[in-house]
């Protein structure tokens, strides 16, 4: 079985176009969305119906809470750009992308054929905005997994790649479709890297591989993406 993770694509059709042309490349039986779908980037509604489209499992993560019950964003940040940003996405979607959105789950369970089963949150199965990072101390990491166990466990939220083992779990972050950040940064504006990240899982009797990709993409076509949009965060994005 072989399970392509992708996460954070945050609005960015080139990036998401670029990982999911690779993705095609390297052949995958299933795909699972980690969460924040939406939100900061230039092209919503577009990503969301990409999205819409793979017809696979989807994480609800803390931006795609946001568009369900846009009060949650002053319980995370007071940052008049981002507030305005998701404001601003919240009004270009629809009441079916809304109603999609409302169909994500907090947490999933799979199995492969063997019954290894698979556990796929956003920040924590717990919390959707816990960090879960390789220097996360490994009592804090037991509290946030709340009980769960699995041969893979995976999320997202950090904008960061993770490949870490915890007690017998294998922990993934496949990184940011569409703004991986060069270091985690917390509350400081991040550095964003030119190109775009997803995971494959590839779990074949009794082993398992986790391959980190990095796809590049044209930034060009994603800097005409922004300047057309009237997300108030397309100045931010554009300093990058």
């Amino acid at each position: 079985m072989r399970i392509a993770l992708i996460s954070d694509i945050h609005g960015n059709e080139v990036a998401l176009t670029a990982v999911l042309n690779d993705i095609k490349k390297a052949g995958v039986d299933q795909i699972a969305c980690l969460g924040d779908v939406v939100a900061l980037g230039p092209l919503p509604v577009s990503v969301l119906q990409m999205v819409q489209d793979l017809d696979c499992p989807c994480v609800l993560g803390n931006h795609d809470a946001f568009m369900i019950d846009p009060s949650l964003v002053h319980s995370y940040t007071e940052v008049p750009v981002i507030v305005d940003s998701i404001e601003w996405c919240r009004a270009q979607l629809s009441n079916e992308d809304l109603d999609f959105i409302q169909t994500f789950q907090t947490c999933m369970e799979i199995n492969d054929s063997r019954d290894n089963k698979l556990v796929f949150f956003h920040g924590s199965p717990r919390d959707y905005l816990e960090n879960i990072l390789s220097t996360t101390p490994a009592n804090e990491v037991d509290e946030m997994l709340d009980g769960h166990t699995a041969l893979v466990m995976a999320g997202g939220h950090t904008h960061i790649q993770m490949f870490r083992q915890h007690k017998g779990n294998l922990i993934v972050n496949p990184g940011s479709v569409g703004f991986p950040f060069k270091e985690f940064v917390g509350d400081r504006p991040p550095e964003i890297m030119a190109h775009a990240e997803y995971a494959i899982v590839t779990m074949e009797q009794n082993q398992v591989d986790v391959s980190l990709r990095r796809v590049p993409f044209c930034q060009k076509l994603l800097k005409k993406s922004i300047e057309k949009s009237k997300s108030p965060v397309q100045k931010l994005l554009l300093k990058q």
